[in-house]
C-alpha cells in the first residue's frame, strides 16, 4: 500500500458519502437503529460498530484506519492526546504489584503517569539509561511486565536500539510501547522492529498545523481491543470527531511538510554546530551524536527538532537570546508549520542557577523547526547569539 493512497483514499468510500472528495464530519454523539437486533448487534461490539462516540466515530474511523496503515499496524485508536494514549496503553497492560521499565528521560507527563499516578495503585517503576539494552536487562525483575520507550526523546534525543530491547522483551513475554512522536511513521518503524504498541502525540508531525491537541496508540486487533474494553472506554479520552477532521486535512501534506522541514533543520544544524556561541548542539543526526550510528541504522530521515546549549554563564543571558528571536515563536509543543524556541529555564524561576542541584543544564533551548525558509531562521538566530 504506498503513502499517497493511504494518505488521500484509504478509508474514505466515497461511494457512501456523495462522491465527496474531502472526508464528512460526523459530528454526532449518538447513532440510530432500525430495530432491536441491529442495536443489540451493535452493543456486541463497540469497537467496530457505530453506537456511541465515546467508543466510535466515522470519521475518527478513516483516521484510524490511515494512522494504523502508516505505522504498520493493525489497528489504531484515537485519543485527546498524546499523554492520554500513552497512559492507556500502560494502563491496559499493567496490574498493581507490576513492575514497570521506562528510559531515564521521558515525556515529563509521562514520568509522572508511571512514577505517581500509577505509583498510588502499587505499580512500582525503574528508570533507567536506554542508551545500552543492557541496561534494561539487568534492571529487570519477577515482577516486571513492561518496557517504556521514547526513541528519540524531544529534548536530548538518547535513542533506544529498538529491536534488541524488543527482543528481550518477547523472550521474556514483556509488553514494549514505544513513543513515536520524534520520527513519524515516515522515519522510524518500531513495530517492523518488534515493538508492541507505538504511541504518537498527534498534535505534533501528524497534524501539523497547531490547531489540535490528539493522540494515537497503534498496534495488534488484540491489544488494542484490550486497551478500548479498558482505558480507553472507562476514562473517555477520546478525539472529537471535528478534530478528527482537522487531521485528516492536516494528514494530507504529512510527506511534503516533514520532506521541507528536514532540508530546512540539515541548514540549521550545520549553522549552529559552527557558530562559536552555541557551545553544543542535541539532534540525532548530527555527527557529535554519541548515537548517531544507531541514528542511521534506525531512523530513515530527519525530523525538526534540536537543542542548543548556549555558551552563557547565567539565565539572564538565555532570556536575552530567546528574547530577541523574531521569527521563532517562544512557546511549548513543537511538530507545526511554524519554527518555535522553548527554553529550559522558563519551567523555573528565574533566580535558579544555570545547572541545578538535579543537574538540569538551564542554558538548553530546544528549537522546532518550521516551514519557513533556512535563511530566514539563520538570521533571526545569528541576530538573537549577538546579543550574548
Amino acid at each position: 500500500m504506498d503513502l499517497s493512497w493511504i494518505l488521500n483514499h484509504l478509508g474514505e468510500e466515497r461511494e457512501r458519502y456523495f462522491g465527496a472528495v474531502a472526508p464528512p464530519l460526523m459530528q454526532s454523539s449518538i447513532f440510530a437503529f432500525p430495530t432491536v437486533a441491529a442495536m443489540r448487534e451493535a452493543f456486541g461490539d463497540e469497537f467496530a460498530e457505530h453506537l456511541y462516540t465515546r467508543g466510535n466515530n466515522p470519521t475518527v474511523e478513516i483516521l484510524r484506519r490511515k494512522v494504523a496503515a502508516l505505522e504498520g499496524a493493525e489497528d489504531c485508536l484515537m485519543f485527546g492526546s498524546g499523554a492520554a494514549a500513552m497512559a492507556s496503553g500502560v494502563m491496559a497492560c499493567v496490574a498493581g504489584g507490576d513492575h514497570v521499565l521506562c528510559v531515564a528521560k521521558p515525556y515529563s507527563w509521562t514520568r509522572a503517569l508511571l512514577r505517581d499516578l500509577l505509583g498510588r495503585y502499587g505499580v512500582l517503576t525503574s528508570f533507567v539509561d536506554g542508551t545500552d539494552p543492557a541496561h534494561f536487562e539487568a534492571a529487570l525483575g519477577e515482577r516486571t511486565r513492561m518496557i517504556v520507550l521514547e526513541s528519540p526523546n524531544s529534548l536530548t534525543f538518547e535513542q533506544q536500539d529498538l529491536a534488541a530491547v524488543a527482543a528481550l522483551a518477547r523472550a521474556r513475554g514483556l509488553r514494549t510501547i514505544c513513543d513515536n512522536s520524534y520520527a513519524t511513521p515516515l522515519n522510524q518503524s518500531p513495530l517492523a522492529l518488534g515493538i508492541d504498541l507505538v504511541v504518537h502525540s498527534a498534535t505534533k508531525y501528524l497534524n501539523g498545523h497547531s490547531d489540535v491537541v490528539a493522540g494515537a496508540l497503534c498496534g495488534s486487533h488484540e491489544l488494542l481491543r484490550q486497551v478500548f474494553r479498558g482505558p480507553y472506554m472507562t476514562l473517555g479520552a477520546i478525539l472529537a470527531p471535528h478534530d478528527a477532521w482537522l487531521m485528516l486535512r492536516g494528514l494530507r501534506t504529512l510527506p511534503i511538510r516533514m520532506e521541507r522541514i528536514a532540508r530546512t533543520t540539515r541548514e540549521v544544524l550545520a549553522f549552529v554546530e559552527a557558530h562559536p556561541r552555541v557551545r553544543r548542539v542535541y539532534s540525532p543526526h548530527s555527527a557529535s551524536h554519541p548515537q548517531s550510528a544507531l541514528s542511521q541504522r534506525q531512523l530513515r530521515g530527519a525530523s525538526g527538532l534540536l537543542t542548543i546549549e548556549l555558551d552563557v554563564t547565567g539565565v539572564a543571558a538565555v532570556e536575552r537570546f530567546c528574547d530577541a528571536l523574531t521569527r521563532f515563536l517562544m512557546t511549548v509543543s513543537w511538530g507545526g508549520y511554524e519554527s518555535l524556541a522553548f527554553p529550559l529555564c522558563a519551567v523555573f524561576p528565574r533566580d535558579t542557577a544555570l545547572h541545578t542541584a538535579t543537574g538540569t543544564n538551564l542554558a538548553l533551548v530546544r528549537l522546532s523547526i518550521g516551514l519557513e525558509e533556512a535563511d530566514v531562521l539563520i538570521a533571526d538566530l545569528e541576530q538573537a547569539l549577538a546579543r550574548l
